[in-house]
């Protein structure tokens, strides 16, 4: 199973429309999506505190940022696979 991350905040009206974005296009049973507060660590504030939300592969360290839809997350995850 493929691990991601969605670094994002709480109160982050963006951040809510991403994990809608995710919930609609992303198979659960490939993918293990954990959300990260990033106010909870002082390097992940500095790397994306203004480009939050954004998808994190853990393996890869690859990125999808703010704004996709679920034709970009979907091509996001096939370049993953195809890895």
């Amino acid at each position: 199973m493929r691990e991601l991350e969605l670094m994002g905040t709480l109160g982050c009206h963006l951040c809510d429309l991403a994990e809608a974005v995710i919930a609609s296009t992303v198979d659960m049973s490939e993918y293990a999506i954990y959300q990260v507060d990033i106010a909870e660590d002082d390097g992940l504030m500095e790397t994306y505190a203004l480009t939050i939300p954004v998808v994190v592969d853990v393996v890869s360290g690859k990125t999808l940022g703010w704004p996709f839809d679920a034709h970009q997350l979907a091509d996001f995850l096939k370049a993953l696979a195809s890895e």
